[in-house]
C-alpha cells in the first residue's frame, strides 16, 4: 500500500468514530440523515427535519495498492480527490462520473455513468466491499459474500438503507493522454446503429475504442464521441479556459479529431456543467473572460442554481415578462438500445429541449433489485437538463416522460422529481426485495423510505 503522507486510516477511524457519536445522540424515534456541505440530487426537497450526522473524516482516499488495482476510499471522497491519488499511479476508478463533486459512496447509492460505461457497466459492479452504518447504528461489511443482501439493495438506495463509510474498489490502468474522434450523423437511426456496433466490437474501423458517448443538437445533427487512451504525446486542447468543450464536437460532415490529458478528459464536461453553464452567462465571451477560472465548474453552478431556487429568481423574472412559470426537467433515463432512436425521435417532437446527452451502458453483472436492467445488454443512458413551460398539472412534462420510458421497457434514475405511484415504483425499483432488506438493516425507519424520499418529498 502507498498511504498518503498523513496517517489516512487514523483519520477515517476517527472520522467512523464521530459518525457512530453522532448517530447515537440522536434521540430514538427521530430520523437522521448525512450532514452534507455539497448534493448533486436534484429533487425538490422539504426542508429537512431530521438530525445531521458528523461526516468530517470520510472525505479522503484511504489508501491505493498500485499491485492488486485497489483503492479504499472514504464514503464521502470526491471524484475529483480520488482521481487526483490515482492518477500518479497510471490507474483510474473503472468508471468516473462526470462531474468532480460526485463522492463515491453517492455515485453507487446513487449510481453514476461515465463514457467507459459500456464496457465497465456502472460504478456499484467495480466494490469489492465497503463498510455500511446502517439505519439500526451498525457498521456493517458488506459485499458478495457478507452481508450480500445488503450489497445487493443498496446501489439505487439513496442513503435509504444505510451510508457508505468506506469503499474497496477495483480500478485500471490508464494511459497519459486520450486520442478523440467526434462522428458527425445526420440521422438518429445511423447514430444509434453506429453506437451499438462500437459496443459489439469495441472497434471503430479497427482501432480500440475505450470511451463512448454522444451529444444530439437535433433531429439532423448528432455526433458520437469516441476515445482512445495512447501513451504518444502531442499537442492537447484545453476547455478549461476560454474554449468549450461541447462547441468543439459540432462539424459539417465525417470525423474531426481531437486530444486531450487522460485528467482533462475525465473532466472535460465539469467546466461547463455539459452545456449548463449557459444559462449563468459564463459562455458569453465577455463574461467568460471576467468569470473566475477557480468558479468554471460544477459544484459552483449548482451551488447558483440552489440560490435560484430558493428566491424563484427565475420564476419572477417570467412573470414580469408576462410569461408562465417552468417546469424543470432535469432527468437521466436508461432505454434499450433498440428502443433508443424511437426514443428520441419522441422526446424531440414533444419536449423542447436540447442538447441531449448519450451514454451507452452494459452492466457487467446482474442481481442488482434496485436496478434490474439485465446483465450485457446494451442501454443508453439519456441526458437532459432544462426547463420547460409549465402545463395545467404539476410535473406534467416529467409525468409524460416517465410513461414514454416505462413504454420502452426502459428505466429512470431517481436523483431528480419523479411522480410513480407507490404500485408503479415498487414494480420499478425493488418492491418486495428492497422491504425486505430494509426491515433488516433499518427496523425502526431511522431512514426514509426510498420512495418517501424519491417521490413524496416536494
Amino acid at each position: 500500500m502507498s498511504p498518503p503522507a498523513f496517517d489516512a486510516r487514523s483519520a477515517h477511524a476517527a472520522g467512523v468514530k464521530r459518525l457512530l457519536e453522532s448517530y447515537r445522540a440522536v434521540p430514538p424515534g427521530t430520523s437522521v440523515r448525512l450532514a452534507k456541505p455539497t448534493s448533486n440530487l436534484f429533487r425538490s426537497r422539504a426542508k429537512p427535519n431530521a438530525r445531521g450526522l458528523e461526516t468530517t473524516g470520510l472525505t479522503s482516499v484511504i489508501a491505493v495498492d498500485p499491485k492488486a488495482r485497489t483503492a479504499d476510499v472514504g464514503g464521502m471522497c470526491t471524484y475529483e480527490n480520488l482521481v487526483a491519488a490515482t492518477l500518479p499511479h497510471g490507474l483510474a476508478p473503472l468508471v468516473v462520473p462526470q462531474l468532480k463533486s460526485i463522492t463515491l459512496g453517492g455515485a453507487v447509492t446513487g449510481l453514476g455513468i461515465e463514457s467507459a460505461s459500456f464496457r465497465n457497466g456502472l460504478p456499484h459492479e467495480s466494490v469489492l466491499e465497503m463498510d455500511i452504518l446502517t439505519g439500526a447504528g451498525e457498521v456493517v461489511t458488506a459485499s458478495p459474500t457478507e452481508h450480500e443482501d445488503l450489497y445487493r439493495a443498496f446501489p439505487n438506495s439513496y442513503g435509504t438503507l444505510g451510508y457508505a463509510v468506506r469503499l474497496r474498489i477495483k480500478l485500471e490502468p490508464v494511459s497519459a493522454f486520450v486520442a478523440l474522434g467526434h462522428l458527425r450523423f445526420h440521422t438518429l437511426t445511423d447514430l444509434v446503429a453506429a453506437m451499438d456496433q462500437i459496443i459489439a466490437s469495441g472497434h471503430l474501423d479497427g482501432d480500440r475504442v475505450d470511451y463512448l458517448d454522444g451529444v444530439v443538437f437535433s433531429a439532423d445533427e448528432s455526433y458520437l464521441c469516441v476515445g482512445t487512451q495512447t501513451a504518444t504525446s502531442g499537442p492537447v486542447s484545453d476547455y478549461t479556459g476560454r474554449q468549450i468543450y461541447y462547441r468543439s464536437i459540432q462539424h459539417e460532415e465525417g470525423i474531426t479529431h481531437d486530444r486531450l490529458t487522460i485528467h482533462d478528459y475525465l473532466w472535460r464536461w465539469d467546466t461547463d456543467w455539459f452545456w449548463c453553464s449557459e444559462a449563468f452567462g459564463a459562455q458569453r465571451p465577455r463574461i467568460r473572460r471576467l468569470w473566475p477560472r477557480r468558479y468554471r465548474r460544477s459544484s459552483f453552478y449548482s451551488k447558483l442554481m440552489r440560490y435560484e431556487q430558493r428566491f424563484q429568481i427565475g420564476d419572477r423574472i417570467e412573470r414580469r415578462n408576462g410569461r408562465p412559470p417552468r417546469e424543470r426537467v432535469v432527468q437521466d433515463v436508461e432505454v434499450p438500445i433498440w428502443r433508443c432512436a424511437e426514443f428520441l425521435d419522441w422526446f424531440l417532437a414533444n419536449v423542447p429541449i436540447a442538447p441531449i446527452w448519450l451514454c451507452p451502458l452494459r452492466l457487467q453483472g446482474g442481481g442488482w433489485p434496485l436496478y434490474p436492467i439485465p446483465p450485457q445488454q446494451p442501454y443508453v443512458n439519456v441526458g437532459f437538463w432544462s426547463t420547460v413551460p409549465v402545463g395545467s398539472t404539476e410535473g406534467e412534462t416529467n409525468r409524460l416522460i416517465e410513461r414514454k420510458v416505462s413504454e420502452l421497457q426502459g428505466h429512470k434514475s431517481l436523483y431528480s422529481d419523479s411522480y410513480y405511484s407507490p404500485e408503479e415504483f415498487g414494480e420499478l425499483y425493488g418492491g418486495e426485495s428492497y422491504r425486505n432488506v430494509k426491515k433488516r438493516y433499518d427496523p425502526n425507519s431511522r431512514l426514509l423510505d426510498l420512495y418517501a424520499k424519491a417521490v413524496q418529498r416536494r
